[in-house]
């Protein structure tokens, strides 16, 4: 049976190719058989594009950009510089800071001279002693705008610095400024006193107005001192200042930020009604005046 069937394929190949090519002329020699298949390999190779021709427009392009301009800085340059100039802001805010504490060093001085009007002491040499310290607090604020003239421009980059410790200041001159005239203090005297009248290094309003709600916070204690040692006219003039100085920050447009919150804590309310922060004092003041009306 398997011979009848190899007979019957060797039959159906020769009818389909007559001349088969021999055993030995597929294994003779190399050159006969791959040869050929090599020189079809390259015709065709020859016929396609080359691969690698994106390539090498973007080799030209690449030399022409660092042949037509300049090249980029590099990136350990740029943060070399940052680093330079972050040290710089650094030792500059250290010197500031040390300017700030002794400023707020003088302030703590000052207010401890204002303490003594609370003492019944007389108000000229509570004043005297106060007073005493206007040079120093203008000496101080000399040295920090000295250091800010170093970088300029620079004014608000670095105010927070010595933001609150102004206000503070602001507060005690008009303090002081109120026991010895009945008056408040302006913008362009506190700033006369402080050495702050330059147009580079100047008062900033919101600190000025901040320091002039914190000395209002001051009156009703010392009203209430003044009624104990026997003044009972100085209510009435209290409230009367009081009164015209809510009027006046009325007039502002005020946001609802710091200076908002220190206007809604001292000087929002009508002076006709008790603060809440001050009530029994508010209610004394009301009593005292009614009774000498």
């Amino acid at each position: 049976m398997k011979t009848t069937f190899r007979s019957a394929c060797s039959t159906i190949s020769r009818s389909l190719n007559p001349n088969p090519p021999s055993l030995s002329a597929l294994h003779g020699p190399r050159s006969t058989v791959v040869a050929p298949l090599l020189r079809s390999f390259r015709s065709r190779c020859t016929t396609r594009a080359p691969p690698f021709r994106v390539l090498s427009s973007v080799t030209h392009c690449s030399s022409a950009m660092s042949g037509g301009e300049a090249p980029a800085l590099p990136l350990e340059k740029q943060f070399e510089d940052f680093r330079s100039q972050l040290e710089d802001s650094v030792s500059l805010r250290e010197r500031i800071r040390l300017v700030v504490m002794e400023i707020e060093s003088t302030t703590r001085l000052m207010y401890s001279s204002l303490l003594l009007v609370y003492l019944s002491r007389p108000l000229p040499e509570v004043l005297d002693k106060a007073k005493a310290h206007i040079g120093t607090l203008k000496d101080q604020y000399s040295q920090l705008a000295a250091i800010l003239r170093e970088c300029p421009d620079q004014y608000y980059r670095y105010h927070g610095d010595w933001r609150s410790e102004t206000q503070t200041a602001v507060c005690h001159l008009a303090f002081a400024h109120y026991l010895e005239t009945g008056n408040l203090l302006l913008h362009n005297e506190a700033g006369e006193k402080l050495g702050l009248n330059n147009s580079q290094f100047g008062l900033d309003i919101e600190d000025y107005l901040v320091g002039v709600c914190f000395m209002s916070n001051e009156l009703p204690r010392y009203v209430v001192n003044q009624v104990t040692a026997g003044d009972y006219d100085c209510p009435r003039k209290v409230w009367k200042f009081l009164t015209e100085l809510n009027a006046a920050f009325r007039m502002l447009n005020l946001r609802n930020d710091f200076l908002r919150k220190k206007f809604d804590g001292s000087l929002s309310l009508p002076p006709s009604l008790p603060l809440h922060r001050h009530a029994h004092i508010e209610a004394h003041i009301h009593h005292t005046c009614t009774n000498n009306a």
